[in-house]
């Protein structure tokens, strides 16, 4: 295809819960990490929820009435025990063969998450995908979302307008950024939100597999 048969130029993905399944990982070190300091421990649906937002806030919406000092204490020991298993966590099957078809259809790629810069390159380094990404945008290096710096950012990088970049992402975070940068986007429900939270907010489609995103995008990206 060509870029002016193409619709969208610039395909964002978020990662966790909808490039690799980590959101399990993520709402159990939460909890592990809460347990630890003696903390109130969210249960693990709501930890789930709190999934693509920056994660200082994260864990204030978990444990309310959080101090400012155990909120760095928990982003510590949260570290720690998902870092002791991010190196384990796969990708969504199907994940490799799709990215690497849109590479081949001529499409950008970017990634805009909540995750810090580590812990993306950490999980970009041992999947091995990075290469596959023109731009990233991390949660600790702008606004997070649903605040739309994160797309603002990359559509200029990449020079692309607003109607021919596409968001991707498995929550309603991701889906209300989108809407505030005047993207469209595309909901994943096998991610950390199911598909009754992602329905609440506007999209172009809502998809259950990645091999039924893969054939939405072939026909219609």
């Amino acid at each position: 295809m060509t870029p002016t048969t193409r619709r969208f130029e610039l395909i964002v993905f978020d990662w966790d819960g909808t490039l690799i399944d980590s959101a399990d990982a993520i709402s159990a070190s939460i909890c592990l990490a809460a347990h630890e300091l003696g903390l109130h421990v969210p249960d693990p649906s709501r930890a789930r929820h709190v999934i693509g937002l920056a994660l200082p806030e994260a864990l204030r919406e978990v444990v309310p009435g959080i101090s400012a000092a155990d909120v760095d204490r928990l982003i510590a020991r949260y570290r720690f025990h998902f870092f002791a298993r991010d190196h384990l966590l796969p990708l969504f099957a199907g994940v490799p063969t799709l990215l690497a078809a849109l590479r081949d259809r001529g499409h950008r790629l970017a990634i805009a998450t909540g995750k810090g810069t580590q812990g993306l390159e950490r999980g970009l380094a041992h999947t091995g995908v990075g290469p596959l990404f023109d731009a990233t945008r991390c949660a600790d290096r702008t606004a997070p979302k649903p605040d739309p710096a994160m797309l603002h950012e990359l559509m200029e990088e990449c020079v692309v307008d607003p109607d021919r970049t596409l968001m991707i992402g498995d929550t309603t975070h991701d889906l209300a950024m989108a809407r505030a940068a005047g993207v469209p986007a595309v909901g994943v429900t096998y991610g950390a939100h199911g598909r009754s939270a992602l329905e609440s907010m506007p999209s172009l489609a809502l998809v259950d597999t990645v091999d039924a995103l893969h054939a939405w995008l072939a026909r219609h990206a």
